[in-house]
């Protein structure tokens, strides 16, 4: 029986599924604090690696704004909490009305395509950045805003970071399970031919103009929730936050995880968050040209990125078996004619009559 076929077993998957749950269940109680706040980041990143998916890796558009969705749901909150708003309130909003913002802008954009919407994807970090600056009383200015709002409370029993952890992953759990099911059902088929083919996708009744507009918003709205979780762990924003250079990693980010991948998404998140902290290890001075290797070799070796390694192992390994023989493909040498068998009429048997 070969790996693959044994993990596609029924049992198999709810029993990782339950040994899962149980990892993420206690995981925040024994693990110590540095490790809970690192886990909590890569799950505020791989949302946000989440939807710039949607929109790139599953609808084939070109995002380079991602940052501008999360940054702005990071603002909601803050403003919210700084002005004690319901903090379900809060929540709802922070996601809202970047998903509003995704959607006027995409009513606009979806219409170009290729380096056209790039250039309007990319003025979304630049533009933001001195506005943040400008609007100092909502933003807080260049000094940015603190919204302390995730402490445990009494009667959990719990500390900061485990409170925190818990919250980061519910809501990531909810929002990877709600894009799944998004993407492996009606519209994620009709990203998928909107994606390979705009005319085929026309022919067949669906709009590739709508169904751009409806994964630019769903990016928008998850880059929210990402925002969201931003304040829950850092607890603070400021326009630096909007940087364009964010948003190339993240760009970077979902390329090495795996572009159309629920999983790779979350590898992505992982290597935002982790990658730096390894470069700035090995030299300081060289983290942005350790990041560029990073990205280079990985585009070379698996253009799927991390998520397709399993994948490339396995072909690789049955290769390996179909040439030494074992447990491949067994061939049957070509018999040399035999002479003296030749049949009546054969050329050599006229030859020796002859």
């Amino acid at each position: 029986m070969s790996v693959t076929s044994f993990f596609h077993k029924t049992w198999v998957r709810w029993a990782l599924a339950l040994l899962l749950v149980v990892a993420l269940a206690v995981g925040p109680l024994v693990l110590p604090e540095f490790a809970n706040q690192t886990i909590a980041r890569i799950g505020v990143f791989a949302v946000a690696v989440l939807g710039l998916n949607v929109v790139m890796g599953y609808t084939g558009q070109v995002s380079l704004g991602q940052i501008f969705f999360v940054g702005l749901g990071a603002y909601v909150t803050a403003y919210g909490v700084t002005h004690e708003w319901n903090i379900v309130v809060t929540f709802v909003l922070s996601f809202l009305i970047p998903a509003v913002a995704g959607l006027l802008i995409a009513l606009a954009a979806a219409r170009l395509g290729g380096l056209a919407i790039a250039m309007v994807t990319i003025a979304l970090p630049i533009v933001g950045v001195p506005l943040a600056k400008r609007l100092g009383d909502v933003t807080g200015g260049s000094q940015g805003l603190s919204a302390r709002f995730t402490d445990a409370p009494e009667w959990t029993g719990l500390f900061n970071d485990q409170w925190q952890l818990y919250i980061v992953i519910v809501i990531t759990v909810i929002c990877f399970l709600l894009t799944r099911n998004l993407v492996r059902g009606r519209y994620g088929r009709a990203f998928a031919i909107v994606k390979g083919n705009e005319a085929v996708a026309s022919s067949m009744g669906i709009s590739p103009y709508w169904y751009k507009v409806i994964a630019f918003t769903v990016a928008s709205l998850i880059g929210g929730v990402s925002g969201f979780l931003y304040m829950v762990v850092v607890q603070y924003t400021s326009p630096e936050t909007l940087s364009f250079g964010h948003s190339i990693t993240l760009l970077a980010a979902m390329v090495i995880g795996g572009a159309a991948s629920i999983v790779g998404s979350l590898i992505g998140g992982a290597y935002y968050v982790l990658v730096p902290q390894l470069t700035n290890i090995v030299d300081p001075n060289s983290t942005a040209l350790l990041q560029g290797a990073i990205l280079l070799v990985v585009l070379f070796v698996l253009p799927g990125g991390i998520v397709s390694l399993p994948r490339v192992l396995h072909r690789l390994a049955r290769r390996r078996r179909g040439g030494t023989g074992r447990g491949g493909i067994q061939t049957t040498p070509i018999a040399e004619p035999d002479p003296a068998a030749a049949p009546e009429g054969h050329p050599t048997e006229r030859q020796g009559q002859a």
